[in-house]
């Protein structure tokens, strides 16, 4: 039974359920409805559901109020004390649809937040004193919740006094370089940027608690169903109306901003994922690893989003084409700058698939750059990911290249059908991927057109950030050894599939408002050999380092992912031609391991990742300084990274459809997209790769003829 069959037969089993539900219900009898709805979605629907007990009790204890007070800057331990006997109850509170755990927690909070609002604006009324040697931690998971009022309201004091000195620092440096523009220009005393910075700060969290004054009782509630779906695994999400609604706009694809993909993790706003075509991409401002510490308006003091919801972050960051806003941002160089962006429309033009010819020693080489895997699901024939490079593979062909680089970087996947169609274009005929769906069901998906579109050497360029689809691809390639995997260790490490459920849809008489959507795990992907790309992805063949190796981004690195195992493996050949594949990647390996910028991407990786675990921030301007210029000297060692050019001739091809933008504006975009290619060091190698394969095919069949 295909998964539309079973979330059909769910639906009718709920609306002959629930249907009898008409009477008015207040919001606690509508959050234990809510509950009892998605409780019976995750028994029946989820691809491996856990058992409801004590440990997952704990789990779920712990992950909301973390959620809650992540920065322990509110719970006083008397607070977690309490709560703690609740701590192995909450999966009997679940069988019963009964809230009082929450409900505990929610008035706690609350009262804690009046308890701050009514102390923090004295601790910003008496100017900071920069000369003293202090310190502070942000490491939350380490610090303990205070004792009393006292700890907490010092800990909100250090708070403030190191977002203070930020602006401080900045204040300063910005009077200094007035004053060696204009030598009549009078320098601001101390004493007024340290008030100046210190208004500031305070402005800031008087919005940050207006924020929270918004937030109803319903939005905590979501909170803590989240708390418990994502116990299941960490795609299994609830999505309230507000959310269902932000999930919609972003699956059309297009959308007013900046062109980032943002996520936050242990309080920290960052950089994800770089939109191409976006106003971020079109002026190269950001960068995945980079961190968002403050967001400012036009002509506005700047707002410091750590504490906040991301959903709030993202707000601030959106807005209507052709304003700008102002984002404060900690690159993974450790540098802190203010970006100034214009918001425009991101258009998924420059998502699509992207095509150019490479020119080397006189043999030509295609290169495909695929960032999704795309499809309009009402029409299969409008374009998509298979369609289009089906349609760059010809072109190559007619201008005679002697291999192909698929490039799937940064792919976070997409249509199934559309990795199952490309795959068949560089193999016979055969599997590409097994489904194993929710009650055990496995499905085989193969390619079942014998005819060959690309038969010559195949390069598949990947990363820590390329999943789920792309990893399917990358797989049936590696496992057919018809093409040389090259790039990180592994990719990402995402096996699993969603299928988003409305939860309105399940009641028949519905009197109790829009209940939202549930994102439910239902299918696990494995490999035609048999193993789950769940965990452990993509292993490359041909290992070239990258500075997030030392960072933990991939799958196996969040919380409650479902596990790796094995199935029986599918029936299929391996590549006929005989390519002499361990010579050809010990070659490449060679070639990286005498590269001298390989040591210092390492170093940097290794850098990066010392920095993003150092906590501790000096609360001394001496001190602060010091450490901020040592970093900044540190940092500029890795400028020769960006000014390497591998010298490459690259041009790109013209797209079979047309245009939205203009051809100049393509025509920018296209020539930036391959100058950035020319000084990509991976394509380089990928394309040294090809280089080598092809001398090895020729020698095949040369040896061939001569037989």
């Amino acid at each position: 039974m295909r998964i539309f069959d079973f979330i059909f037969s769910l639906l009718f089993i709920f609306n002959l359920f629930f249907g009898f539900y008409s009477k008015d219900f207040n919001s606690s009898d509508r959050d234990k409805l809510l509950l009892e709805i998605i409780s019976y979605v995750i028994e029946k629907g989820h691809y491996n559901p856990k058992d409801i007990d004590d440990d997952f009790s704990k789990n779920v204890f712990n992950s909301y109020l973390d959620i809650v007070d992540g920065q322990h800057r509110y719970f006083l331990k008397a607070d977690i004390n309490n709560f703690n006997r609740f701590k192995t109850e909450i999966d009997d509170q679940l069988k019963s649809t009964n809230i009082d755990f929450f409900n505990l927690v929610f008035d706690n909070i609350q009262n804690r937040i009046n308890q701050v609002k009514e102390f923090y604006p004295e601790l910003l009324d008496k100017p900071f004193d920069f000369s003293i040697k202090e310190t502070t931690s942000l490491n939350y998971k380490e610090l303990p919740y205070s004792s009393n009022l006292s700890q907490l309201k010092n800990r909100w004091r250090k708070r403030f006094k190191l977002s203070t000195l930020d602006r401080f620092v900045t204040k300063k440096e910005q009077e200094i370089l007035k004053k060696s523009k204009d030598s009549s220009y009078i320098i601001k005393s101390d004493e007024v940027i340290e008030k100046e910075s210190r208004a500031v700060t305070k402005q800031n969290i008087d919005d940050y608690f207006e924020i929270i004054n918004e937030m109803e009782r319903k939005d905590y509630f979501n909170v803590f169903v989240n708390s418990v779906v994502t116990e299941f695994d960490p795609h299994t999400y609830y999505f309230a109306p507000k959310e269902k609604e932000l999930f919609d706009t972003t699956m059309s694809g297009k959308f007013e901003g900046i062109g980032a993909r943002l996520t936050k993790r242990n309080e920290k706003v960052k950089i994800v994922e770089v939109i191409l075509g976006g106003p971020v991409w079109k002026n190269n401002l950001l960068q995945a690893g980079d961190e968002i510490l403050m967001v400012a308006q036009q002509d506005e003091e700047p707002v410091d989003i750590s504490g906040m919801r991301l959903d709030d972050s993202i707000k601030l960051i959106k807005g209507p084409k052709g304003t700008n806003v102002i984002l404060t941002v900690k690159k993974v160089s450790g540098t802190v700058e203010d970006i100034t962006i214009k918001r425009d429309i991101v258009i998924l033009e420059e998502s699509y698939a992207k095509s150019a010819i490479i020119n080397k020693n006189e043999k030509k080489f295609g290169l495909i750059q695929l960032p999704k895997f795309y499809v309009d699901f009402k029409d299969y024939g409008e374009r998509n990911a298979a369609t289009d490079v089906k349609k760059a593979i010809i072109e190559f062909k007619k201008n005679s290249v002697d291999g192909i680089v698929i490039d799937l970087r940064n792919n976070g996947g997409g249509s199934l059908k559309t990795v199952v169609d490309m795959t068949g274009y560089f193999i016979d005929e055969g599997p590409v991927v097994q489904v194993k769906s929710t009650g055990g069901r496995k499905e085989v998906l193969e390619d079942t057109d014998p005819s060959l579109l690309w038969d010559g050497p195949l390069v598949v360029l990947v990363n820590e950030f390329s999943a789920s689809a792309s990893e399917i691809l990358a797989a049936a390639l590696q496992d057919y050894r018809r093409a040389i995997i090259l790039g990180s260790d592994q990719t990402y490490g995402k096996g699993t599939v969603q299928n988003v459920i409305d939860l309105n849809k399940i009641i028949a008489v519905n009197q109790h408002g829009d209940l939202g959507a549930l994102k439910i795990t239902t299918d696990k992907f494995y490999r035609i050999n048999g193993g789950s790309t769940q965990l452990e992805g993509v292993k490359s063949d041909v290992v070239f380092p990258s500075r997030y190796n030392s960072i933990e981004l991939g799958e196996k690195d969040q919380s409650n992912p479902l596990g790796w195992d094995r199935i029986s493996p599918a029936t299929y050949s391996s590549w006929t031609k005989n390519i002499q594949y361990n010579y050809i990647t010990s070659k490449s390996k060679n070639r990286i391991d005498n590269n001298p910028l390989i040591k210092l991407i390492l170093e940097q990786g290794q850098w990066i990742r010392l920095k993003q675990n150092d906590f501790n921030y000096n609360l001394g301007y001496n001190e602060f300084i010091n450490e901020r210029d040592s970093d900044e000297a540190y940092s500029k060692k890795f400028k020769v990274l960006e000014d390497f050019d591998s010298g490459l001739s690259i041009k790109w091809l013209p797209d079979s459809f047309e245009i939205i933008e203009s051809s100049e504006d393509l025509k920018t975009r296209r020539n930036r997209w391959v100058k950035s290619l020319s000084k990509d060091m991976y394509i380089e190698e990928a394309v040294n790769i090809l280089n080598d394969l092809n001398q090895n095919l020729n020698e095949f069949i040369s040896s061939n003829q001569s037989k």
